[in-house]
C-alpha cells in the first residue's frame, strides 16, 4: 500500500476527523456498487480503504508518523536481524552477543544441550546435526479483507514477502482482527522437522453502506418524501442480494424496520443476527412547483415544533 495519507488526499499528519471525513467522501464517490465493473473505481476504493483502516488504529498511526514502521506496518528498521548484517570476522557463532566468553564455549554449551550440534555451525556441517529435527519458525502476516467477505465467508489471496502466494479461507461471520491459523504454512523445519504454521490477523475494511453491531447488520436507507408520505414497495440491499421492503405509509426519517435473519451468523450458536434498517427521508434535488404550492397552501392538523426537545 502507497502512503496512507496520499491515497486519501491528505497532508501528513492530518488529524482523526480529518481521516474519516476524507473517506466518507472517497467511499461514495468509488464505490463499486456505483461503478459495477469499473476495475480502476475498483481498486481506487480498495486503496482508500486500507488506508482507512490503517490510519484509524491510533497506535499504527503514531508509529508510523514517527517513521517507525511504514505503509505495510513492518518495522524501518529490523534489529532482530543484526546477525544478519554481521561482518566477515562475524561467521559461525556470535557469543559474545549470546552472553558467552567465547565462540568455543557457545559451541560447547550446545553440543550438551543438543547433543553435539554445536562445532562448525557456521558452516551448517556440524558434528552430530545431522540427526537433529526441529520444527520450523511460525510466521506473522496480517490480510486486509472487505466487509462483505468477512460476512459472506470465502477464499482470499495472500501475496508473501517472497512472491509467493497463500489462499485463505475467510470463515463466515469473521471479525476484525482475528486471527487465522494455517498449519505447515510457516517456515520449513529443520533437518526434516515439521514446517511452523501461519497466522495471520485479519483487518476487516469498513463498508460505505453496511455497519456491523454484533450479529447484527445495520443499512441508512434514502426514501423519497412521495415513499415515505404514501408508502411503497422499494428495493433494498442485503448480504445476499436485493430483496424487497415495504415502506410504511407515513415513514420518517429515522424510522426503523427489521428483516429477520439478514444478518450475521453466529460461529458458536449458528444462529443468524438482522438487518436492520434505517430510512432517510430525501427531498427532490429538481425543482417542484408543483409541491411548492401545495406546502404554501397547507396548513397542518396539528401543530409541530420539531426541535422543541433541543431548544428546552
Amino acid at each position: 500500500m502507497k502512503n496512507p495519507y496520499e491515497a486519501l488526499g491528505l497532508k501528513q499528519g492530518a488529524s482523526d476527523q480529518e481521516i474519516k471525513l476524507a473517506f466518507k467522501k472517497l467511499a461514495k464517490k468509488y464505490h463499486p456498487d456505483l461503478h459495477p465493473d469499473d476495475k480502476q473505481a475498483e481498486a481506487k476504493f480498495k486503496d482508500i480503504s486500507a488506508a482507512h483502516e490503517f490510519l484509524k488504529d491510533k497506535d499504527r498511526k503514531r508509529r508510523f508518523d514517527a517513521g517507525e514502521i511504514d505503509a505495510s506496518g513492518a518495522e524501518t528498521y529490523q534489529q532482530q536481524y543484526y546477525r544478519d548484517h554481521a561482518g566477515p570476522q562475524s561467521s559461525g557463532f556470535h557469543a559474545g552477543q549470546d552472553g558467552f566468553a567465547s565462540n568455543e564455549d557457545l559451541e560447547e554449551f550446545l553440543a550438551r544441550a543438543f547433543g553435539g550440534m554445536g562445532g562448525g555451525m557456521g558452516s551448517g556441517r556440524g558434528r552430530g546435526q545431522a540427526g537433529m529435527k526441529a520444527p520450523g519458525q511460525d510466521v506473522s502476516y496480517t490480510l486486509r479483507v472487505s466487509f462483505l467477505d468477512a460476512a459472506r465467508g470465502g477464499v482470499n489471496t495472500l501475496q508473501l514477502p517472497d512472491g509467493k502466494t497463500l489462499k485463505v479461507t475467510i470463515p463466515e461471520g469473521a471479525e476484525d482482527r482475528q486471527t487465522l491459523r494455517l498449519k505447515g504454512q510457516g517456515m520449513p523445519g529443520y533437518g526434516g522437522g515439521p514446517a511452523g504454521d501461519a497466522y495471520i490477523e485479519l483487518h476487516i475494511e469498513p463498508d460505505a453502506h453496511f455497519s456491523r453491531k454484533d450479529d447484527n447488520i445495520h443499512l441508512e436507507v434514502p426514501v423519497t418524501l412521495k415513499e415515505a408520505v404514501l408508502g411503497a414497495k422499494i428495493e433494498v440491499p442485503t448480504l445476499t442480494g436485493h430483496v424487497s421492503l415495504t415502506v410504511p405509509k407515513g415513514s420518517n426519517t429515522g424510522t426503523k424496520l427489521r428483516l429477520k435473519d439478514r444478518g450475521i451468523k453466529n460461529r458458536k450458536t449458528g444462529v443468524r443476527g438482522h438487518l436492520y434498517i434505517s430510512l432517510k427521508v430525501v427531498l427532490p434535488e429538481g425543482d417542484e412547483p408543483e409541491l411548492t404550492a401545495f406546502l404554501e397552501g397547507w396548513t397542518p392538523r396539528q401543530a409541530q415544533n420539531p426541535r422543541k426537545e433541543m431548544l428546552s
